[in-house]
C-alpha cells in the first residue's frame, strides 16, 4: 500500500504536531506541510526551523487540498477543529488525531466527515510535560506505543494506512476500542496527572518554601504537574466518569496504608509496598 502524502496539514503545531511533521519529512513520506495554530509567532518559528513549509491561521484553509490532516489541538477543541475543517476536505483525504481522549468523540468526529473522507483516531504515547516546538524531534515516536481506535464504521483501507503511517515513523501500533482506551488511560495517564497536581498543591498548602528541598523522588513523581493545566482540565472533563472511579480506588488504597500505619501494622505496610513494587517492576 502506497504511503505518501502530497500535502499534509498539521492543525496545532506544538510538541506532538511539530514532531509528526518532522517525522514525516525525515522519512520522505510527504511533499509540503502546512501548519495551523492559534499563535502566529509560533507558526513563524516552525517555518523558520523547516518544521512546516507554510502556515495559515484558518484551519479550513490549512486543510483544503490536504491528503492527510493531523489534528493536534488540545482535546477540548478537537471536535470543533474537525467540524471547522470538514467542509474544506477533499475527497480521499485521511484525517487522524493525537488526542488522549477517544470514547464518544471518535464516533462524533466520524459523523462530521464528508463523503469520501475518513477519520481514524490515534493516540501516540509519546511526548513530555513540555508542549512547545523547541523540544520537537523526528525521532519522538520511535519505539513509542501508538493506540489506533477504529469503530465499526471505520474504512478498513483508511485504518491500514493510519497503522502504516505510525509504523513508518517508528511507532509500535495497537488497535483498541475507543471506550476501552479511555478506561485504560484514566488509570495509567489521567489519574497520575491529577495526583501529581494534588501532591504539589499539598506542599503549597503546608509550606511552599519546602519545595526547594525537593529531591529526585519528588521531582520524578511530580514532573507531569508541569503539564498544561488547560489541556488536563479538558481531559478530566471529557473522561470524568472513568477518572472518578479510579480516583475512588486510589483513595481506598491510600486509606488502607494510612490505616495500617495508625495501627502500627508495619508488616502490612510493607506488603502494600511490595505489591506495588512487583507490578511496577513488570513495566
Amino acid at each position: 500500500m502506497e504511503l505518501y502524502f502530497n500535502k499534509v496539514a498539521v492543525i496545532g503545531v506544538g510538541l506532538i504536531g511539530a514532531s509528526v511533521a518532522l517525522s514525516l519529512r525525515e522519512k520522505g513520506l510527504c511533499g509540503t506541510i502546512t501548519g495551523c495554530g492559534r499563535k502566529e509567532e509560533n507558526l513563524r518559528r516552525a517555518r523558520q526551523r523547516n518544521i512546516i513549509d507554510d502556515y495559515l491561521l484558518d484551519a479550513a484553509d490549512a486543510a483544503a487540498g490536504a491528503d492527510l490532516v493531523v489534528l493536534c489541538t488540545p482535546v477540548g477543541i478537537l471536535k470543533d477543529m474537525a467540524a471547522e475543517t470538514a467542509p474544506a476536505l477533499k475527497r480521499g483525504a485521511l484525517v487522524t488525531d493525537v488526542g488522549s481522549i477517544k470514547g464518544l468523540m471518535v464516533g462524533e468526529i466520524e459523523e462530521l466527515m464528508p463523503d469520501g473522507v475518513h477519520f481514524v483516531g490515534s493516540h501516540p504515547i509519546a511526548g513530555s510535560e513540555k508542549a512547545g516546538i523547541d523540544d520537537a524531534r523526528g525521532s519522538l515516536f520511535v519505539g513509542a506505543r501508538c493506540i489506533i481506535t477504529p469503530t465499526w464504521r471505520s474504512d478498513r483501507a483508511a485504518v491500514e494506512r493510519i497503522v502504516l503511517l505510525w509504523q513508518a515513523i517508528g511507532g509500535s501500533v495497537e488497535l483498541m476500542d475507543p471506550f476501552r482506551h479511555d478506561e485504560i488511560f484514566s488509570l495509567v495517564s489521567h489519574m497520575p496527572h491529577v495526583i501529581a497536581y494534588a501532591l504539589v498543591n499539598a506542599v503549597e498548602s503546608i509550606d511552599p518554601e519546602c519545595i526547594k528541598y525537593s529531591g529526585a523522588g519528588f521531582r520524578d513523581t511530580t514532573r507531569i504537574a508541569a503539564s498544561s493545566p488547560e489541556l488536563w482540565r479538558d481531559i478530566c472533563m471529557m473522561n470524568r466518569d472513568n477518572l472518578s472511579k479510579v480516583l475512588k480506588l486510589f483513595r481506598e488504597n491510600l486509606d488502607r496504608i494510612e490505616k495500617c500505619m495508625a495501627e502500627n501494622d508495619w508488616a502490612a505496610v510493607e506488603r502494600e509496598f511490595a505489591r506495588a513494587q512487583k507490578l511496577r517492576m513488570s513495566i
